[in-house]
């Protein structure tokens, strides 16, 4: 066996001055991402051929691979850490947060076991203990770092379901689903897709369930409520997508307390108007939930991924996340059985270096900031006539320019500008554009700037 391409002395030494280079270059990135067009240029993404090669037998060296990586690369790049992407609630990331996590890569800890790194699990568990305070959930709330919302939802919702059933004496964990009693599942109408995806997942299907109807802004109505037949899972939602608004916890808690269902919050970005004193409101009575998944890579603004899967009880999550083998000391009181993923990157690193820089004040500043720049963008469009469909309680904007035809043609040129980016949705039968505001970086004049480049596509699209 050949050792000939694997030069350990030459790449020893040649580190730090790679590592350089790598800062060097980021920093270059970080400064110009303001100022570039938020979505690349045609050329820029055609040129990523060049990064379509044949995986060379002969080592390159690894500085000429660095500058490829970013003379090609970053053009190629959306300016998601910028200040002006408005698109799929995802946040620019905090200058704490991205130092930490260019720290923790250097560190390359897995977080699965404790032996494995005493300080990813120290700062896992304060992340995660400061998150659930942060939120207003029961103290001795179990959680778990994950990759986003979808597999949050997952985990949540499979410690949902073991539980469910275990109160009719079967171990779904042990026996799998194939003779279990049914398990009654109830969403709402404008139910995120994640949670379906989550419940195909973990073998509850993805469209068995019991479909609560909801309000013009998405909220289920507690009207008419059904009886459910046990064992039930309620799946409730904090920030509804395309409107920002939450369901009524408060009565429906009730409702399936009194029911003896399971009490889920898909709360991916919602969750976190717990942070702000002046909008908790929103979501009162989450809290009296049993699990709540929700995501830092949003409005905590911290790098992809990280998810966050929360369960009231210790034990539930740790019966569905079983890890246990000769090899691995006290795994089921380690991280790796508290999730699905064995190894695992310490995201809690970042989280950590992200609620330390902002303190609570920070968080809710910045969550409260986004609302109100989001209420600045939907002002923008009122007054150039274009009336938004939602009523803004949190950091989402819904804008129609008329027929789908139109509206869509008015998000391609926004898009093809370059002065901020911006998606399309369907809203109840409506055709849409979608404006969520959760990067920290995002100033008033970004607002303005961004409302007037849309303005100027809607007046310029004919169709």
């Amino acid at each position: 066996m050949s050792e000939a391409g694997l030069d350990i002395s030459a790449m020893l030494s040649g580190r730090p001055d790679l590592l350089r280079d790598a800062l060097e270059r980021s920093l270059a990135y970080l400064a110009g991402v303001g100022q570039r067009p938020v979505a690349p240029e045609a050329a820029a993404v055609a040129r990523l051929a060049d990064l379509d090669f044949g995986l060379p037998r002969a080592p390159l060296a690894a500085a000429d691979v660095l500058r490829l990586l970013d003379d090609v690369g970053s053009p190629a790049t959306v300016a998601t850490n910028g200040p002006r992407y408005f698109g799929f609630v995802t946040g620019a990331v905090l200058p704490a947060a991205q130092a930490a996590a260019w720290l923790g890569s250097a560190w390359d800890q897995n977080a699965a076991l404790t032996v494995m790194s005493p300080v990813a699990a120290r700062l896992n568990a304060v992340a995660l203990r400061w998150i659930t305070g942060l939120l207003g959930l029961p103290s001795g709330t179990a959680g778990s770092f994950v990759t986003g919302a979808t597999m949050a939802n997952a985990t949540c919702l499979a410690a949902a379901r073991d539980a469910v059933l275990s109160r009719h004496g079967w171990d779904a964990a042990s026996q799998g689903l194939v003779g279990a009693p049914p398990v009654t599942v109830v969403v709402g109408a404008e139910v995120h897709t994640t949670v379906r995806k989550a419940l195909g997942l973990i073998g509850l299907g993805r469209d068995r369930a019991t479909v609560l109807p909801v309000d013009h802004q998405g909220s289920i109505k507690t009207s008419v409520l059904p009886r459910l037949d046990a064992p039930a899972i309620v799946c409730l939602q904090a920030g509804n997508v395309n409107t920002g608004a939450s369901d009524p916890f408060g009565p429906l808690v009730e409702w399936a307390r009194e029911n003896g269902a399971w009490i889920h919050v898909d709360g991916a970005f919602g969750l976190w108007a717990a942070a702000s004193p002046g909008l908790r409101d929103q979501v009162a009575g989450a809290e009296g939930a049993d699990s709540w998944a929700t995501d830092c890579h949003k409005w905590l603004n911290t790098t992809y991924d990280c998810g966050v899967a929360l369960v009231r009880s210790r034990d539930a999550l740790a019966a569905a996340m079983e890890a246990s083998a000769a090899y691995l000391p006290g795994a089921a009181t380690e991280a790796m059985g508290l999730s699905p993923q064995s190894s695992q990157r310490a995201r809690g690193v970042e989280v950590w270096a992200a609620l330390a820089a902002l303190g609570t004040d920070g968080v809710a500043a910045l969550v409260e900031r986004s609302c109100r720049l989001a209420a600045r963008f939907a002002a923008h469009m009122l007054d150039a006539g274009f009336e938004p469909l939602n009523h803004v309680v949190l950091n989402q904007v819904l804008v129609s320019f008329g027929d789908p035809d139109r509206t869509d043609a008015v998000i391609a040129a926004v898009q093809q500008d370059g002065t901020c980016w911006c998606g399309p949705t369907t809203w109840h039968g409506i055709r849409a554009m979608r404006v969520s505001v959760s990067g920290w970086c995002t100033t008033d004049e970004d607002i303005d700037r961004s409302a007037a480049a849309v303005v100027a596509c809607a007046r310029q699209v004919v169709t």
